[in-house]
């Protein structure tokens, strides 16, 4: 154990099959790291299992930040609470419209669309409104805001969404209801804090997601912070790349959303950045999901929103794209031949060979029958490996296509592969980027076993395997700045822009980015101010990023957006031009140094193991121990560690530096 008076900061990540864990000795670097299996029932009880397992006491802890997928799972399945809408008379079914297209355009045999996140009994038509500009047209009544709660008490839900049409532009309205509201319903969700910007439905969905997503997380953070009591030490990592405290969380619980894979590619940032890397690209894949994200020059890509479930997310966030291949994706035989995931053998039972009850073959099965995993040792001296359990698995598949274990093992490996080669393609090709000029950092606990094989079909020279690589996401929560971000549509024509209400507007944004940080000790003085104008042509429908600074220039502006504009979709015109929004990020630096982490150390019970690389021969390879490694490796051979195995296919080499990275490469010829 540590000693009681030592000052000790913690970073998790809870996966759908894992909950990651690093911890750091504020007084001397020193790092540990350890994985416990995830509770989806009891997350909180999984995060003070992983403290206990990196041999701290909940005494020792003094800032504890987590990225969690929680909020995000609850959305996909469909496991959201009942919430009621209040949207402008005439617009209670902006839900039910939607965007006029298809699910998919050629099947006509499903609905068009799925069903509106609230049903038409329980959304409610405000008589109010306001125009485009924020002015009142229509005034909130004392007498309607009664009727609506009448209603509300009738509905019985605690969850309640306000989405008013123009809130973004004018809030009187939803403030008022929010105060009327907070002593009739639990929890209250309003548009114009939650997204304070054009596009209604968009608007209004995002805002029913986040009331609904309030009863989870509210229950969830306060149970945390009553069995981790360290007040403002308490932070979430949030889905723009940066940690919030816990009570911004519980009114935005959807900054939540895509929070863990966020982290890791936070922390991917800071890797780029030490290597000079200028492309980098991140696969991360763990135990449910494999998530993907772009990096140029030392800044990841930036989204204003997602689709989860069918249903629009829109808020700014990591532009990270998730597909269900994981360590744990199950595989199937159908008609079109091979398929991996979605579905995942999560935790419980999790993967065939973890020896937990599972039943079905998984990505992590075909590995442990192609050799690459050790059966001698235990997984973080928790979860052994049964070879031949993963073999009865897979022997089923194998007997159908008439093929030998290890040509099906290889196969799924394969078919694993290629599916994430897309997920590549869709963050690069489709932004003008070559993937093959990138390099490829990979973390997660399934990442560097498929780096290799991945490069190799994508045709990428470079492969990165950091230091702590299977809690590299929970890494990223401790070393990512304090931060909050604001972003708020604006609406102001470049020609002849009145600089003094922008500038105003924009104050007020940074007052607001700034405020959550000040409430929980960050000094004025050290914080940060980051500007982006998200900028199109005046008849355009899309805006772009483009960064500023005050005091604004607007030729300057207009300038970088031409050359901007050019860069993506090579033209640009002397068409007039509009500021559609301004994004505000307000952030303290982080100062957080760590160490090489200290890892279990891992029996290795001989230098060899058999292995196949191709599916039709047995090789005998070299395991090495990544903590002794020292010296250039060539493939075949296995470097492990405590809860990572890293592949290094024939012709391929690694070589560490003093960092504890790993850099793999093709021999040369």
């Amino acid at each position: 154990m540590s000693d009681s008076n030592s000052h000790w900061e913690v970073g998790t990540d809870i996966g759908g099959t894992f909950t990651d864990i690093i911890a750091i000795r504020r007084d001397s670097n020193e790092a540990r790291i350890a994985k416990v299996p995830s509770r989806p029932q009891a997350p909180v009880q999984a995060m003070l299992e992983a403290i206990e397992a990196v041999g701290l006491r909940k005494s020792e802890v003094k800032r504890f930040v987590h990225g969690t997928t929680r909020v995000t799972n609850a959305i996909v399945e469909g496991r959201l609470p009942k919430v009621a809408l209040v949207a402008t008379e005439g617009f209670a079914d902006v839900l039910e419209i939607a965007r006029y297209r298809r699910r998919d355009l050629y099947r006509l045999d499903i609905p068009p669309k799925s069903p509106p996140l609230v049903p038409p009994e329980r959304c409610f038509g405000l008589a109010e409104r306001l125009d485009h500009e924020g002015r009142v047209l229509k005034a909130l009544e004392d007498a309607e805001i009664e009727r609506l709660v009448a209603w509300l008490k009738q509905t019985g839900v605690q969850s309640v969404a306000v989405a008013l049409l123009h809130a973004y532009a004018n809030p009187a309205h939803e403030k008022m209801l929010g105060e009327r509201l907070k002593d009739v319903v639990a929890h209250v969700s309003l548009s114009h804090e939650v997204n304070p910007e054009a596009r209604e439905y968009e608007r209004t969905s995002a805002t029913v997601f986040n009331a609904a997503a309030m009863p989870i997380a509210v229950e969830y953070l306060s149970e945390l912070e009553q069995r981790l009591p360290i007040g403002p030490g308490l932070q979430v990592f949030h889905s723009a790349g940066a940690m919030v405290p816990i009570s911004a969380v519980k009114q935005r619980p959807l900054v939540m959303a895509m929070s863990g894979p966020a982290a890791g590619v936070s922390a991917s940032v800071s890797i780029a950045r030490q290597l000079g890397t200028s492309r980098m690209l991140t696969f991360d894949m763990g135990g449910t999901t494999t998530d993907v994200c772009l990096i140029v020059d030392g800044q990841a890509e930036m989204t204003d929103g997602r689709m989860l479930g069918d249903k629009p997310l829109r808020q700014p966030m990591l532009a990270v794209h998730s597909i269900g291949a994981g360590g744990g994706s199950i595989v199937r035989n159908g008609p079109g031949g091979l398929t991996v995931g979605p579905e995942s053998a999560g935790s419980e039972p999790g993967p065939v060979c973890y020896g937990r009850g599972g039943l079905e073959p998984t990505i992590t099965d075909a590995n442990a029958v192609l050799g690459y995993l050790n059966s001698q040792t235990k997984l973080g001296e928790r979860i052994g490996i049964d070879i031949e359990a993963a073999k009865r698995v897979i022997a089923p598949i194998a007997h159908t296509l008439g093929l030998s274990l290890t040509e099906t093992a290889l196969g799924i490996i394969k078919v694993a592969n290629a599916t994430m080669a897309r997920a590549l393609r869709r963050v690069t090709v489709e932004r003008g980027i070559d993937g093959r000029d990138c390099t490829l950092l990979a973390f997660g606990g399934g990442g560097p076993m498929h780096a290799a094989g991945l490069a190799d079909l994508y045709g990428i020279a470079q492969v990165v395997v950091p230091s702590a690589s299977s809690a590299f996401s929970a890494l990223g929560c401790l070393t990512a700045d304090f931060s909050f971000l604001q972003q708020q549509t604006l609406r102001a024509a470049l020609d002849g822009i009145d600089l003094a209400r922008v500038s105003e507007r924009i104050g007020t944004l940074i007052d607001d980015a700034s405020a959550p940080l000040i409430a929980n000790g960050v000094v004025k003085a050290e914080i940060q101010v980051e500007l982006v104008a998200l900028m199109r042509y005046a008849a355009q429908n899309d805006a772009i990023p483009v960064p500023f600074a005050l005091p604004l220039d607007e030729a300057k502006l207009k300038k970088n957006f031409l050359t901007r504009h050019h860069e993506l979709f090579g033209y640009a015109t002397s068409e007039p031009c509009v500021i559609e929004s301004v994004r505000v990020q307000a952030r303290r630096p982080s100062t957080t140094v760590v160490s090489r982490p200290a890892t279990v150390a891992r029996a290795v019970s001989s230098g060899k193991r058999i292995c196949s690389f191709d599916g039709l021969h047995e090789t005998e390879t070299a395991i090495i121990d990544r903590a002794a490694l020292a010296e250039i490796v060539s493939g075949p051979a296995i470097i492990e560690d405590a809860w990572s195995t890293v592949v290094v296919p024939p012709g391929w080499q690694a070589r560490p530096d003093a960092a504890g990275n790993l850099f793999l490469t093709r021999r040369a010829a």
